[in-house]
């Protein structure tokens, strides 16, 4: 297998990893009340901190009340969930020909590093735990390190690749 092809089936494989967390990252935003209420009884069965078992509760609380008298609050976490589907989908440009949507990759990885901003900022003003933010935070910082391997092989990609085969593809 030459360098060039070894190089792609790299990028494709950690892309494809990373779509399908991103897919189930953005599936498990649609039935989060019944995701908490299972959260809370495993946690029930199992050794946990409290302050985790304590937090837990408070969100489902908070879901519960929110599914039976405000329902319409929840289609936000809709949204939210069909913003990964389609951020997922994006994927298939560098999937397809990595050196050219390389911007992609680059991209997600701005989006990773705004994770954690947001989690500072956003997190205190809505009540989250600090250690909860960490969490949110660890989104990002695991997000990025696929992203960050897959655009260094684009890079040695675009390096294997003579010039004007790129010039010929961009006319």
């Amino acid at each position: 297998m030459s360098d060039r092809a070894a190089l792609l089936k790299g990028i494709r494989a950690w892309l494809v990893l990373f779509v399908v967390c991103l897919v189930l990252s953005g599936a498990t935003a649609f039935p989060l009340v019944h995701e908490l209420r299972w959260t809370e009884e495993l946690l029930g069965r199992l050794p946990s901190p409290d302050a985790l078992t304590d937090w837990i509760t408070r969100v489902r609380q908070g879901l519960d009340t929110a599914d039976s008298d405000y329902p319409f609050l929840l289609y936000g976490t809709d949204w939210l969930a069909f913003a990964h589907l389609v951020i997922a989908v994006a994927f298939y440009g560098p999937y397809r020909d990595p050196v050219r949507n390389i911007w992609v990759v680059e991209f997600a990885m701005i989006a990773c590093a705004g994770i954690i901003p947001l989690a500072l900022i956003c997190g205190p003003i809505r009540g989250i735990p600090f250690w909860w933010q960490v969490i949110d935070m660890s989104f990002g910082v695991f997000g990025v390190i696929p992203l960050y391997v897959v655009r260094r092989k684009i890079k040695r990609l675009e390096a294997l690749t003579p010039a004007n085969t790129w010039a010929v593809a961009a006319a």
